[in-house]
């Protein structure tokens, strides 16, 4: 039951993180004309959907390739310039990246190591 409860736990520090932390990032679209002039914005949409479910499904048959492809969509997502990112405050930031590191240790180990 402890086990449990610190991986439920562990999932709502690391949801909290992703809220704190989403915030201030607006993700945009915008009508163009041109048909290739949205390919980043696709690309970076397949990519980051391959790269997460590679990573949660096909872990030992792709190795690292899930995490390239997330990577690869991610900078894509900021070549397309659909992304504009607000000033946040660092305390935000702080408590941002405290929950997501905390929550995913909860969630992998069971504890949190300092």
């Amino acid at each position: 039951m402890g086990r449990f409860l610190s991986k439920l736990i562990g999932l709502g520090l690391l949801i909290a993180g992703i809220y704190f932390l989403g915030q201030n990032i607006i993700f945009t679209t915008q009508y163009s004309p041109y048909f290739w002039r949205d390919v980043p914005a696709a690309t970076s949409v397949l990519a980051i959907m391959g790269g997460v479910i590679s990573i949660i499904f096909f872990r030992e048959a792709v190795g690292n390739f899930g995490w390239i492809l997330l990577i690869f969509g991610i900078v894509l997502v900021f070549l397309s310039g659909g992304v504009v990112l607000r000033p946040t405050s660092l305390w935000t930031f702080f408590l941002a990246f405290v929950a997501l590191i905390g929550g995913f240790q909860l969630l992998v180990q069971g504890r949190v190591r300092f």
